[in-house]
């Protein structure tokens, strides 16, 4: 009997289709079982070349969901993550680790790059430093939003009869 030479499924950047991480084909994946289980027609539901391409979608769906279960197992969240970067920042002893601490956060925040948003007229230091002192002026107001009068429009004559008709229909069908 001769062996199948399988090969294990990972995750990295690459223009190889086997390799990336396809979170939508999953999630069609997942909506396609509901319909059927027949791996010829899942293959044409989701949009793939070929059968193996459904079971490797499988691997990595399955990979992914034990991959979670896991994490959560052993308590790792995203708010654990974020209390270890801000705890290293704090108590580091090394000014180096602590500026990469900082520098995470700022990139998980998307604002790593301000110097290529001051070119743009846009500092966002500066924003956030004049927030502040209107906010310790007290030129800062709660403002409610703008109040507003919706006018529904009428329903022409055509519709209300067309929609009278599907009714009597409706009755008549499933009456």
């Amino acid at each position: 009997m001769k062996t199948a030479n399988l090969k294990p499924v990972v995750f990295a950047n690459s223009d190889f289709p086997y390799y990336k991480q396809n979170t939508y084909q999953q999630m069609l994946l997942l909506k396609a079982m509901t319909v059927t289980e027949d791996p010829k027609e899942l293959r044409r539901m989701i949009g793939v070349r070929a059968v193996a391409d459904v079971y490797r979608t499988l691997d990595k769906l399955t990979l992914r969901k034990a991959y979670h279960e896991a994490l959560a197992e052993n308590e790792v969240s995203l708010t654990n993550v974020v209390a270890g970067i801000k705890g290293i920042a704090e108590t580091s002893g090394k000014d180096a680790v602590r500026l990469k601490a900082y520098q995470t956060i700022l990139r998980s925040l998307g604002l790593e790059r301000y110097e290529d948003l001051e070119d743009q007229g846009k500092n966002w230091e500066e924003v956030l430093l004049r927030a502040q002192a209107d906010e310790k002026a007290g030129k800062i107001e709660q403002s409610k939003p703008d109040e507003y009068e919706v006018t529904t429009p009428e329903i022409p004559e055509s519709v209300k009869a067309g929609r009278q008709r599907e009714m009597e229909l409706g009755k008549a069908l499933y009456g």
